[in-house]
This record gives C-alpha cells, sequence and structure tokens, in this order.
C-alpha cells in the first residue's frame, strides 16, 4: 500500500476535479432555508385569504372564487421569484468564495434537468387551473418538483435525491386527499425545504 502523501495528494485533488465536473458545489443550503420561509409566509397568506378563521388542515378548494384564485397565482408567483432570484444570488456568492464558474457545464446541465419536469409541469397546472380542477394544483406542484429535483440529483448533492422522492409522496397524498394540499404545500415546500436547507448549510457551507 502507497503511503507517500503526495500520492494521496493527488488523489484527492483527482477527486475533487472529478465531483466538480459531475456536480454543482455553488448550491447553497441558506438559499433552501429562505425558500422556506418564503413558502410558508405564502401559505399562511393563502389560509388567512381563504379559510382563515376555518380548519387550517382542510381547505374547501372548491369554494375558491375567481378573485381568489387570481391572488393565489400571484403569491405563489412572488414566492417563485423570491426563492429563484435569492438561489441564483447566494449560488453565485459561494461559486466566487470557491472559485467556480456559476454557469459551467455542470450548471447549464443542471439547468436543463431542472427545466424540463418544471416546464411541463408548469404547463400541466395551468391546464388545472383553466379546467378548474383547483384541489390538484398544489399535488401536482409538489410532484413535478420532486420530479425535477430527483432528475438533478445527479448534478447536486446526494440529499436531494430524498428530498425529491418526499415531495413526490407528499404529492400524491395530496393528490388522494385534495383538501389538505395546501398543507402538504406548506409541508413540502416550507418545512422540508428549511429542514434539507439546514442540513446542507451546516453539512457544505458552515
Amino acid at each position: 500500500m502507497n503511503s507517500n502523501p503526495g500520492f494521496e495528494q493527488d488523489l484527492a485533488s483527482i477527486r475533487r476535479l472529478m465531483e466538480r465536473s459531475v456536480r454543482f458545489l455553488s448550491f447553497s443550503g441558506l438559499s433552501g432555508i429562505l425558500a422556506g420561509v418564503y413558502a410558508l409566509g405564502g401559505a399562511a397568506w393563502a389560509y388567512y385569504r381563504i379559510q382563515y378563521p376555518g380548519q387550517p388542515f382542510r381547505i374547501a378548494v372548491d369554494s375558491i372564487r375567481p378573485p381568489q384564485l387570481t391572488e393565489l397565482i400571484v403569491v405563489a408567483l412572488v414566492v417563485l421569484v423570491a426563492s429563484v432570484t435569492t438561489g441564483l444570488w447566494l449560488s453565485a456568492r459561494k461559486a466566487k468564495r470557491l472559485g467556480v464558474n456559476v454557469w459551467d457545464e455542470t450548471g447549464r446541465r443542471l439547468a436543463i434537468n431542472l427545466a424540463v419536469p418544471l416546464v411541463t409541469g408548469g404547463i400541466f397546472i395551468l391546464l388545472l387551473v383553466l379546467g378548474g380542477q383547483f384541489g390538484l394544483v398544489a399535488p401536482a406542484c409538489l410532484i413535478f418538483y420532486g420530479l425535477a429535483l430527483v432528475n438533478a440529483s445527479p448534478n447536486l448533492v446526494d440529499e436531494i435525491r430524498f428530498l425529491g422522492f418526499c415531495e413526490i409522496i407528499l404529492g400524491l397524498l395530496g393528490a388522494a386527499v385534495p383538501d389538505i394540499g395546501l398543507f402538504l404545500w406548506a409541508v413540502g415546500f416550507g418545512v422540508l425545504h428549511i429542514i434539507y436547507g439546514s442540513v446542507l448549510y451546516r453539512k457544505y457551507d458552515a
């Protein structure tokens, strides 16, 4: 067995180069935490606009009126834009600290792997809204987001794959019981993001 320190350092350098070639190392756990906070804020606003002071865990989706639907869409877009903007900013800052290019080949491959399920899901959700299937909107968001994470997980840290599976499971549960869709949406996009973001921050950023 070769115990030459130089040999071991060379192996470590090769391993780091190989990892950089396939994994997007600029992902920030803090962005996950903040995305979770944004999502919980959006879910709380939606609850107060639709259901308050009624049962917070079972939303009567069939009673949602067009003005409320418009407000929900606006809030969802605000949460999405805030999360993406924060994620890009923090990733760019981390990439600068690591001395890597955030939009290298790995970053572009990651964007494509995320975009295909997300764009497909966005079109599907739009069709659900146009068809009045409001109860399936939140589950569809969770399912397609989970599929996007699983699809992109080879270019991210291993923990992202498990987050994706959790999102898919929550989405399927929400499809089976649409009345708890908003609650599950808050858990998937809010609570799980905060938990996984904290784990990733402690493991890769701190």
